[in-house]
């Protein structure tokens, strides 16, 4: 049990606690944690088919599917925070009813602003619900072998749940329409609800940390102002004031913030943890790497859809080589850690999914998929050993009392990785469709602009149009797409290559006396 952590009425509690119910109390933290996994990903295969129906604009459409990760990246130290005060329980479970609610609205949206509007109050809920569910485990589980496992099977919980989105979500939508990959959520959640008030203790901090307010705007309003205009370059070509106002406004509020929190006696996220150089370049590999693997994710999904004229569950079905690798790669990572130092095994991981990422980029052929299964396979089991490896190194590298500061960060680097790296590397492709797509003879200057929008729009203006013209455009917008995502690819092999030189040179060993340290004081009494 971390200092701090107590049960709300009787301190003996989690000593008494039957092992049935503990391992019911992880089944039910672990289910939540699998379906924001889930849903972080579940929306790619539905893509195209929400698109003709809501005609969202490229931009718009980069919104609907990464808003959810960055409002819950945005707000897990803060209902962190409020989860110490007012009790972890009450904290969980109310996010569940959020989640469940903002499902069944997601669910029922029939403009694209409601779609953005309840996938964020998706990201609020399973903020809420994420945020405490490591402290539940650390309070239930008081025996570190047993916690150690526990943790284990809680971390890899959300990563399964993320490989497995795309194809949950191809099966749905082409059975029920996209509308049903959050429906489904509903009656999951009812029982997580029931269950969860029987099952799961009450806790808080009897010295809960003071809540910033100002902080909380600092951060989620900097983050925003920064991604919007992130988002926003990729539908300009040339210099916009107003996108440059929110870059500068977004990037002074986030210095304004971790200069704040440099201040603070008692700051909402405590950024000395960085001044380790493990514990901030393990960071940002974790960044790097989820960042990388969920973009990649997202965009084989559509590229398999708009280029290669896959189903959605065809679609879902064609990533299965990477998430069964990935799956491969966290449960090996121990093992490769062991053999070749966490150094190495992170390194040579990057530098494999950067390969892999390349291959994709050089020689990528929806046309001949037997080709994309090693690269697909390399790109998964590298991404698996980097975020088990990473995530571990994140949690080593800082001290036990400091922990549960550490899973924060740790768990707010997973989803913020996931947020920018669509934003970031879908307005490259946004803008390189844009550009890429020529002028189609047939069409006139408002279907043209049109089409440049997305390649959902070029869709649309399809149904306007004689047969000769439509082939025209057809061609063109898979063209324009398919140079689209080799710039995605290419941009995620350049990132990882990068990181992956980060990690050889930032994680070698301080000096042969501080490898040492560690071995000498286990074996003091």
């Amino acid at each position: 049990m971390t200092n701090g952590d107590a049960p709300a009425n009787n301190p003996a509690e989690p000593d008494v606690i039957s092992q049935r119910r503990k391992w019911m109390v992880l089944a039910v933290v672990s289910t939540s944690l699998l379906l924001c996994g889930i849903d972080l990903t579940v929306l790619h295969a539905a893509v195209p088919s929400m698109a003709l129906d809501l005609h969202p604009s490229g931009v718009q459409l980069l919104w609907i599917v990464d808003i959810y990760s960055l409002t819950l990246a945005s707000l897990l130290v803060t209902c962190g925070t409020l989860g110490d005060r007012i009790g972890r329980k009450r904290m969980v479970l109310s996010g569940f009813a959020v989640f469940g609610l903002a499902s069944a609205a997601a669910a029922l949206s029939n403009t694209t602003p409601q779609l953005i509007a309840t996938r964020v109050a998706l990201g609020i809920g399973a903020a809420m619900i994420m945020a405490s569910t490591v402290a539940i485990i650390r309070v239930v589980f008081t025996d570190a072998r047993e916690r150690a496992t526990a943790i284990g099977i809680w971390t890899s919980a959300h990563s399964v749940g993320a490989t497995l989105g795309p194809l949950l979500g191809g099966l749905i939508t082409e059975r029920w329409g996209w509308g049903a990959v959050f429906l489904v959520n509903v009656p999951i959640v009812l029982v997580i609800l029931v269950v969860g008030a029987r099952v799961v203790p009450e806790s808080r901090n009897p010295a809960p940390r003071h809540w910033d307010m100002a902080s909380v705007a600092m951060s989620i309003t900097g983050l925003a102002g920064v991604v919007y205009a992130l988002k926003q370059a990729g539908e300009h070509v040339g210099v916009d004031p107003l996108i440059l106002a929110a870059a500068f406004g977004g990037a002074l509020l986030l210095y304004l913030f971790v200069r704040r929190q440099r201040r603070l006696a008692e700051p909402l996220l405590d950024f000395s943890l960085f001044s380790d150089r493990r514990f901030s370049t393990a960071t940002v590999c974790v960044i790097g790497c989820f960042g990388s693997y969920v973009a990649l994710l997202f965009f084989l999904t559509q590229w398999f859809q708009q280029v290669g004229g896959f189903s959605p569950v065809r679609a879902g079905l064609a990533l299965m080589p990477m998430a069964a690798a990935n799956a491969v790669g966290a449960t090996t990572a121990p093992w490769a850690s062991a053999r070749w130092g966490n150094r190495w095994a992170l390194t040579g991981s990057l530098a494999l999914f950067a390969a892999a990422a390349a291959a994709l980029a050089l020689t990528g052929d929806t046309g001949h998929y037997g080709e994309l299964i090693p690269p697909l396979i390399a790109a998964g089991l590298g991404a698996g050993v980097v975020m088990t490896l990473g995530a571990d190194s994140i949690m080593a590298a800082a001290q036990p009392e400091r922990s549960g500061e550490a899973a924060a960060i740790q768990e707010t680097s997973f989803e913020l990785g996931a947020g920018l790296g669509v934003a970031i590397l879908g307005t490259a492709l946004t803008a390189t469709y844009r550009t890429g797509l020529p002028d189609v003879a047939g069409l006139s200057a408002q279907q043209q602009s049109t089409a440049q929008e997305s390649f959902a729009s070029a869709e649309e203006v399809l149904k306007q149009l004689p047969s000769a013209t439509a082939i025209r455009l057809t061609a063109a917008a898979r063209h324009a797409y398919d140079q689209g995502f080799t710039t995605v690819a290419g941009a995620a092999a350049a990132v990882l290559v990068a990181t992956a030189v980060l990690a050889a040179a930032m994680l070698r060993p301080r000096t042969a006396r501080c490898e040492e340290e560690p071995a000498e004081a286990k074996a003091t009494p």
